[in-house]
């Protein structure tokens, strides 16, 4: 039984490599009631997924999780705990929490493009999970764990991919790969750079302090002729009295 379940597990990696990008360390996210399944089933997660997924793997959670099982006190302390070593990772619901299925669900929106699996004991977030392309889903049965083999809409997709009508979010990131490595795209790293090193105009601000020093000279010239005028005038006048009180 281990051999068959580890062929399937090899055969459905294998189309999630090809079709989808997925590669190691696998990234397995973790919600509360697959920790509970293992502590209860005793499964050695660290030690066991590796050997099932024949590869590194990486345990996952968020922090909704964690206080969804902080929430739901004494009865989950063990699987908190279980959650607690996993590797946080950062979800859009910082100030405001919600579900942890619902946070689950929002990490592998949009093509799932950090290559997530969802481990879950959940029934209507498995059936969510299943119905986004691209995202490998496991569960915990007779106190084993699975990898479920891709769901119909994830196949349906593949198939419209390979005819033509659709682009997957590997293929669009390998596209944009290859035309940034050509030259094709420039990186906005450079757009950056090359902003920094435009050449500026003069300043016209500045331009127009010189204009108003050039007006104060004129006018500090204008008054020191004015002054010199009626000081000329001033001893003018004194000749003419000193000539009028002579005669």
């Amino acid at each position: 039984m281990k051999i068959t379940r580890q062929k399937h597990a090899k055969k459905h990696l294998g189309f999630f490599r090809n079709n989808f990008g997925v590669r190691e360390p696998y990234q397995i996210l973790l919600d509360g009631t697959f920790c509970q399944a293992a502590l209860r089933g005793r499964i050695q997660l660290r030690e066991q997924l590796p050997r099932y997924l024949m590869g590194e793997t990486q345990l996952c959670t968020t922090r909704c999780v964690l206080k969804e099982l902080e929430t739901l006190g004494k009865d989950l302390y063990g699987a908190k705990l279980i959650a607690q070593k996993c590797q946080v990772r950062n979800c859009p619901h910082f100030k405001n929490p919600v579900s942890g299925s619902e946070c689950l669900l929002s990490m592998v929106e949009e093509g799932n493009p950090h290559h997530y699996f969802v481990a879950t004991q959940d029934q209507n977030l498995s059936m969510k999970v299943k119905k986004k392309p691209g995202v490998p889903l496991m569960f915990i049965i007779q106190n084993t764990i699975v990898l479920d083999k891709p769901s119909p809409k994830t196949i349906a997709f593949v198939k419209a991919v390979e005819s033509g009508q659709l682009v997957s979010v590997h293929e669009k990131q390998s596209i944009k790969q290859l035309k940034e490595e050509k030259g094709l795209v420039k990186n906005p790293e450079q757009r950056r750079k090359k902003k920094h090193k435009k050449v500026s105009g003069p300043n016209p601000l500045s331009c127009l302090k010189k204009k108003k020093r050039a007006q104060d000279t004129k006018s500090s010239a204008s008054e020191k002729k004015r002054k010199r005028k009626r000081i000329r005038n001033r001893s003018a006048s004194k000749v003419l009295t000193e000539k009028q009180n002579a005669e």
